[in-house]
């Protein structure tokens, strides 16, 4: 009699301690669940794009060998402006169109050949935004190399959104200005309006760039895209190189998918 009933709470013993780590298992399948969850939810995308291509600027290679997609904006009528499309095409990246534009303040000669300034005729800005795609014709939109002037022209800038509209290309507003004349125009020229969100090299230090990079992430996984805006040459190049390759691992960490600039929606 005393075996048998040993053998019944041994047995009741073996149902319950089965039940606590089922139980247990459950626990932790739905903690992995909801971890799981929480990581989608929290996926944002992070388009970088990179100014000042066509000049045989330092860091050309060097940001073109970063393995994300990046956007390289290639300022066309500069002197390695087609040499450096065919090389940003060559390493998967996108390129875009970096059209010099006229500042408030500054020279016209920082502009290079062929800047976009508002004493020019609208036939004169057609011309040269025309121009500029037959030179880079793989370039799936715009932005403005300073402009910040030019920018809340209307005339100038319904100007250079028929070409394109015409072209099917998107603008991207590098934002030189505050003023909401791009944006604006955009809308109504029915041509797709990016605008930047955080410049990554105002400061040229790896310290400072890594910091503007914890910024952007920031934003992205708050509004679930942002736009970055580095530099190769003088303003940043290998220092921003650097920096981007120190913290990609980090940011697709906390959810960060790089894309296209196109690819933002």
């Amino acid at each position: 009699m005393f075996i048998l009933i040993s053998k019944k709470k041994l047995y009741g013993f073996i149902i319950v301690l089965i039940l606590i780590v089922s139980l247990i298992i459950c626990f932790f399948a739905m903690k992995s669940k909801d971890k799981t969850a929480i990581s989608s939810m929290n996926k944002a995308y992070v388009a970088i794009v990179i100014d000042d291509f066509g000049n045989n600027s330092a860091g050309t290679d060097e940001m073109l060998n970063i393995d994300i997609p990046l956007t390289a904006a290639i300022m066309p009528f500069m002197p390695s402006a087609q040499v450096d499309e065919k090389k940003a095409l060559e390493k998967g990246k996108e390129v875009i169109i970096h059209l010099p534009m006229e500042p408030e303040v500054g020279k016209r000669s920082w502009l290079g050949p062929k800047g976009i300034t508002t004493d020019l005729s609208d036939d004169q800005i057609k011309s040269m935004v025309e121009e500029a795609f037959q030179i880079i014709p793989s370039a799936k939109g715009m932005n403005n190399h300073m402009g910040s002037k030019a920018i809340k022209d209307e005339r100038i800038m319904k100007n250079i959104f028929t070409i394109l509209k015409e072209k099917d290309r998107f603008f991207l507003d590098s934002k030189t200005t505050s003023d909401a004349t791009a944006c604006r125009i955009a809308s109504e020229s029915k041509v797709k309006y990016y605008k930047r969100d955080i410049f990554l090299d105002n400061e040229k230090s790896v310290a400072s760039i890594e910091k503007q990079l914890d910024k952007l992430t920031d934003v992205a996984l708050k509004n679930g895209y942002a736009i970055g805006i580095g530099h190769v040459g003088v303003e940043g190049g290998k220092i921003t190189a650097d920096a981007i390759k120190n913290k990609m691992p980090e940011m697709k960490k906390r959810g960060i998918e790089f894309v296209f600039l196109s690819q933002i929606p």
